[in-house]
């Protein structure tokens, strides 16, 4: 008892061509694959615009950090 075997997904599989035919169903695999390798695409990007962001305020807080230093510095000397 319990799981569908092999002759069940058989039996849905012929259902399925019937009703839609092989034209339909293929049509909408690709359609289906566009939309997975989109959503990937975009997912990727989305992490590289991230990635890049995180770099850049690091960037900006060691020269902020690195401005402070040299002002601290010249005040000391200036005193």
């Amino acid at each position: 008892m319990g799981g569908i075997g092999i002759w069940q997904l058989l039996i849905i599989l012929v259902i399925v061509v019937l009703l839609f035919g092989t034209k339909r169903l293929k049509g909408i695999g690709t359609d289906l694959g566009g939309a997975i390798k989109g959503f990937k695409k975009a997912v990727t990007e989305n992490e590289q615009d991230a990635d890049f962001e995180q770099k850049k305020q690091v960037e900006d807080t060691d020269t902020a950090d690195t401005a402070a230093t040299k002002t601290q510095s010249d005040v000391k000397e200036k005193s």
